[in-house]
Formats: structure tokens, sequence, C-alpha cells
């Protein structure tokens, strides 16, 4: 009898650590979508921008050229998010979730890097000019392009 109530006991409270630990892996598998910022480069169609970032925040014509703002999260590729849930999910079997106390507070600091481009547009709506505004150390796109379409062309 004495067993079974120490079974029934450890049982409870390894499924109420588990149970408690899945904030952090929760939060690895719904953290931001990686969104395709090599996108920005001159000759993007403005139509194929706002399908990958969403509506501009902010949109204006100067001197008679389109300027327009995208500011979004660039998140994680869906093989990162899930990489890390199940490390973390491993973790917090091995430690009875202890390890909560850590990787909660790294998935609410690494929840995806605001990113803002400002893009200007040709005659034909297709990208001329991108200039990142925000600094990023792994972004892959040019930190400003401004190349005119007829010369990249030649």
């Amino acid at each position: 009898m004495r067993h079974t109530m120490q079974f029934i006991k450890s049982i409870v409270i390894i499924s109420s650590a588990l149970w408690l630990g899945g904030c952090s892996v929760y939060m690895a598998a719904h953290q931001p979508s990686e969104k395709n910022i090599s996108l920005f480069k001159v000759g993007t169609p403005r139509d194929v921008l706002i399908a990958e970032f969403g509506v501009p925040t902010s949109s204006e014509v100067k001197n008679g050229k389109k300027f327009e703002i995208y500011r979004f999260t660039q998140g994680y590729s869906q093989g990162a998010k899930t990489a890390r849930a199940l490390a973390e999910g491993t973790a917090d079997v091995f430690t009875l979730g202890i390890t909560e106390v850590i990787t909660t507070p790294v998935e609410a600091i690494n929840d995806g890097n605001l990113t803002v481009y400002e893009v200007s547009y040709d005659n034909n709506e297709c990208v001329d000019q991108v200039i990142l505004l925000t600094p990023s150390s792994n972004s892959t796109a040019p930190a400003q392009s401004n190349i005119p379409t007829a010369a990249k062309s030649q």
C-alpha cells in the first residue's frame, strides 16, 4: 500500500511538473515565422511584397514617386522552431520542468526581430530602391540598394 501511494505521488508530481513546464515549449513552437526578406530587391513587384509582408505601415508620394514603409517581425524557420521546442521539451522531461526557469525567459526574449524597410517604386510599381531602417546582423538583404532598374539590366 505504501509503495502504491508513493508511486501515485510521484506520478502526480511528474505530471504537474510537465504540465506546468510546457510554457517555453509552446512559446518556441509559436514564435513568428520567417519572412522572405530576399524579396526586398530592385525589380520586385509591389504586389509580391504585400503578399509576403502585408499592407505597408505607411505609404506616401514624394516628387511623384511612391515610398512605403514595411514593418514586421522577422521570425524563425519552421525547422528552427521545431528544434527549439523539441530540445526544451526534452529538457523539461529530464529535469522535471526545472529548466523552465531558464527556457521561458529565453523564449520571451527571442521572439523575433523588429525589421523595417523603406521601399520606393518605379512607374510599373516595381521596387527601384530599398533601405533597411533597422540594423540587423543576420540580414541577407542589402542594407541599401538604390541601383536604378535601367542601369541594373545593362
